[in-house]
């Protein structure tokens, strides 16, 4: 017989976990709604959103209040100086040449961890409760519901922000139609670099709860991977489409973890991705207009 009450455990464990998936999600759809770059690195970008917390506030004992912002602006700096430095220079160029970049800026960025804080692994200090939650029956990890809490918060605030805040406005035009925005006056490699800005200092939230929650290694990116299965299966340009696949992907893992085993999760989300495609080659949310690389 179904075990209902363990059904409803693992499934709230698995929105929890989707809502982790929507925010590092929403970092990538930022960047490649405004500039239509498909920035693989966004794992090692949320990597090393952690790495920075973990410097600020283990290494030089600062104050939790302190060092978490401290991590998301110093991310938001790097992801300035990538735009900068290394993305821009690449406009007009074929979109495989700037992919290629960010797998290699992957690399770099995990030879950069490794040389600075090495392979070892290591652990954040605890900044959320840990009494256990309970809902009804069914028990939640206090560290994954409160990450999911965080994130949706922050989600939210993104949203809100871009709806009413005029660089907002502006990212939205530019990712509408670039030529139309210039036409208004919009400084769009400004926007380009306020783009990655904003995707960096998501990614390191979303690096900074999956830390405390899996421990800091040079495997972080990693995650990234389900990310981007998460940004393909709800849509490459749609901030509904990874909220939704965030959630999707979420629940097929922890569903695939429990009942198939935890090496079947992978394989049951690149299922659920090939079936997507295959109905729907754009993604649930994404426009048809999406180039394939």
């Amino acid at each position: 017989m179904m075990d209902w009450a363990y059904l409803f455990e693992i499934s709230l464990t698995g929105i929890a976990s989707g809502g982790l998936y929507a925010l590092a999600a929403l970092a990538f759809v930022l960047v490649y709604k405004a500039t239509r770059v498909v920035n693989i690195a966004i794992g090692e970008l949320l990597m090393m959103g952690a790495y920075l917390f973990f410097t600020f506030a283990a290494m030089w004992a600062l104050p939790l209040w302190v060092a978490i912002p401290a991590a998301v602006l110093a991310s938001g700096a790097l992801g300035a100086l990538i735009e900068r430095t290394i993305i821009r220079p690449l406009l007009g160029e074929p979109p495989i040449s700037v992919f290629m970049v960010t797998v290699g800026l992957a690399s770099v960025l995990i030879g950069i961890v490794e040389m600075i804080w090495t392979a070892d692994q290591r652990r954040l200090p605890d900044f959320m409760p840990t009494q256990p939650i309970m809902i009804g029956e069914a028990f939640l990890a206090p560290k994954v519901f409160w990450g999911a809490v965080i994130a949706l918060v922050f989600i939210a605030a993104v949203l809100l922000v871009f709806r009413f805040w005029r660089g907002g406005v502006a990212l939205r035009a530019t990712a509408s139609d670039q030529a139309a925005a210039y036409s208004v006056g919009i400084n769009v490699p400004r926007v380009f670099s306020l783009a990655w800005v904003v995707s960096a200092m998501i990614a390191a939230v979303s690096g900074i709860i999956v830390g405390s929650i899996g421990g800091l290694s040079s495997n972080m990116g990693v995650f990234g991977l389900s990310v981007l299965v998460v940004v393909i299966v709800g849509g490459l340009d749609s901030v509904l489409g990874a909220l939704v696949g965030g959630l999707v992907i979420g629940l097929v893992e922890a569903l695939a973890g429990a009942y198939l085993g935890g090496e079947y999760k992978l394989l049951a989300t690149f299922i659920v991705l090939v079936v997507i495609l295959m109905m729907r080659p754009y993604g649930l949310f994404g426009t048809h207009e999406i180039e394939r690389l």
